[in-house]
Parts: structure tokens; sequence; C-alpha cells
């Protein structure tokens, strides 16, 4: 079975969605109006930042002796969402060392917006450290909702399994990043690498062997039903904001209940550990840092509180005052001591 199974399934179920669907809809039709063009608007607010950051000369990666690959493809489809940029250390890049550890990192965005051209300077802030990093593309709600970015995901990881000794990545010392969206992504990868699950796509990663020493799930949203939490959590939340976390349930997951309970779990990972389910393997140990003004703040809290019934290490931080993905602006104090306390829990889970 070629590659492609990865994405047919996903394909299938975008393709009876459009807009006459939501025609169909009547009055919910002005607020889904509204989500998107809240989208647009956040979409390319952060694009431009990332863009002009470009511009400056620390971005230059020669700099800081990291070599880039760009627009890699690990499925044949033709897509541009399915490629990934390889970030290598300038000694591995020389030959210097033969391997070195690995970051499969996901971006963010709601599962409907930003990309991995947006998202640079996570690749090169892990590859700075040390860490050969593939940061990847995958295809985006609503024009392919769930499972698709989970398929995209698992595919990418396969690619890197089978490619991973002409990158010089060792498999033994592999971590999944991710923030937001990613950050359920890469969760949702160390559900598939640890529990045997029935989907093709998700058995093929398991069955190959991939295991994850550590995940960093960065102010991450690890179950995209019951949006409404949120509000009930933040009652003086605002309508943009609320908005926002709408718009991630509704285009990327939909109605839950249209789904197999099982394949809920890869949109829900959280609850997968608070149901305390047994792992046919190991679970790697977590990190999850998170801004105390950022409404997902308590499913961070959660996952703490879950992986440690369980056993599994799992050590969240909380940063006083910062908002939702604030490690971004890695100029900022807070950001850098985010950085530097991830660093730290890798080098105890991931030997360099």
């Amino acid at each position: 079975m070629g590659r492609r199974h990865y994405v047919d399934a996903a394909c299938v179920r975008s393709s009876k969605m459009g807009g006459m669907t939501l025609l169909r809809r009547g009055g919910k039709v002005t607020a889904r109006l509204r989500r998107r063009t809240g989208a647009l608007l956040v979409d390319n607010f952060f694009r431009g930042i990332s863009r002009a950051g470009k511009l400056h000369p620390h971005a230059n990666p020669q700099r800081h002796d990291v070599v880039v690959q760009r627009d890699i493809a690990y499925l044949d489809t033709g897509l541009p969402e399915h490629h990934l940029d390889v970030y290598l250390p300038g000694p591995l890049a020389r030959g210097e060392v033969e391997s070195a550890p690995v970051v499969l990192y996901v971006h963010g965005g709601g599962f409907r917006i930003l990309s991995k051209d947006t998202h640079w300077v996570m690749g090169l802030a892990f590859a700075r450290r040390g860490y050969v990093v593939f940061n990847v593309g995958y295809r985006l709600a609503p024009r392919y909702p769930f499972p698709a970015a989970v398929t995209d995901v698992c595919a990418a990881l396969d690619y890197v399994g089978k490619n991973a000794r002409r990158f010089g990545a060792d498999m033994d010392r592999l971590v999944f990043a991710g923030e937001s969206a990613g950050g359920n992504l890469v969760t949702s990868l160390a559900v598939a690498t640890s529990y045997r699950r029935k989907e093709i796509w998700a058995r093929s990663i398991y069955d190959a062997g991939h295991r994850a020493r550590a995940v960093v799930a960065a102010c991450a949203l690890l179950q995209v039903s019951d949006i409404q939490r949120f509000k009930r959590r933040w009652p003086h939340m605002s309508g943009f904001i609320g908005d926002r976390l709408g718009e991630v349930s509704d285009s990327y997951l939909g109605d839950p209940m249209q789904h197999d309970e099982t394949l809920r779990d890869l949109a829900d990972p959280l609850l997968v550990f608070e149901r305390g389910d047994t792992p046919d393997r190991p679970l790697p140990a977590f990190f999850a840092p998170c801004g105390t003004k950022d409404p997902l703040i308590d499913d961070s809290r959660r996952l703490q509180a879950a992986l440690t019934q369980m056993g599994v290490p799992c050590e969240a931080k909380f940063y006083p005052g910062e908002v939702h993905a604030f490690h971004a602006l890695v100029f900022r104090p807070n950001a850098r001591r985010c950085w530097a306390d991830t660093y730290a829990f890798l080098d105890k889970h991931v030997p360099r």
C-alpha cells in the first residue's frame, strides 16, 4: 500500500463540505463568516510578523550555524501542505558529528491558519540547540477537516523514520513538539505511537516502532470537543477570542458525534489520559508551558494532573501575565525563560 493511504479518508469527507453546506445552515452563516473574517485577520497578522522577523539579520540561519533544506515532500500528493523543512545543526551538516537528536515540529494556528513557513523561528531555535528539526506542514480546515491533519503528521513521522539516516537524525532521541493546535497534534502522535490503534495510518507508525522520548505541548488545545468549557471558565472572555475558539471546533471537528468514538480520541487526546487508558508502550515525558492569561491554560493543568496520575513524567510551567503562544516572541524575557525551561526539560529526557 502506498503512502497516499494516509490522506484518502480525510479527502473523501472534505469533498462533502463546501459553500452549499454553509448556506443550508441558515442563521449560522453570519456567525461563520464573522469567524472566517477574524481568522483571516489573525492569519495575516502573524504572517506579517513572520515576514518582518525574517528581515532581521539574526534571522539568517547561517548566523546560528544552521543549514535549512526547504520544501521536501513527505507525501507524493503534489499538495504544498505535504512538505516539510529540515533544519540541520552546522556540525551535522559539515559531517563533524554522525547524528543528532530529532525534533518533529508541528505548527499551531487553530488547525486552519499559519504554516511551517510562519514558524521558522521554532525550527531555528531547536536547531541552534543541536537538534535536527523537521518542521512539518499539514492540510488545514475547513477545506480539510479532522482527521486530515492527524493523518498528515502521522505520514510526516513515517517519512522522517524512513529517511532519518540520510539527514543524520537519531530516531532513538526523538522529540515531538508543537504549540496550540500543533500541541494537540503532537499529543495525538504520542497516543498513536503508544497505543495500538485500528486506523491504518496510526497503526503504521505504531508498527514501525517510532517512539518519542519527550513531547513539548506548548499552550496546547488538548480537547477540541466541548469548546464551550472555555467560556464557562472565562465568562468575561471577549467575543473575538470566543469566535476564534468556536471556529476551531466547528471547522476542524464539526459535530463530534459524526466520528467514531475511538477516532475522536485523536482530536481529544487529553481524554485518553484522563480515562487512564493503559498504553501498549510507555508514554513519553511531557513538557507543557503556558501563559497565565492564556484561555487554554486549563488543558495544560489537566494534562499534568492526568499524566501524573498515570505515573508519566509531566512538567507544566506557567508564566505570569503571558498570553497565548507568547514564547514565539523570542526577544521577550518570559519567552526566553520558557525556551530555557524547554531545553532544560529536554536535556533531562533526551541525551545530547
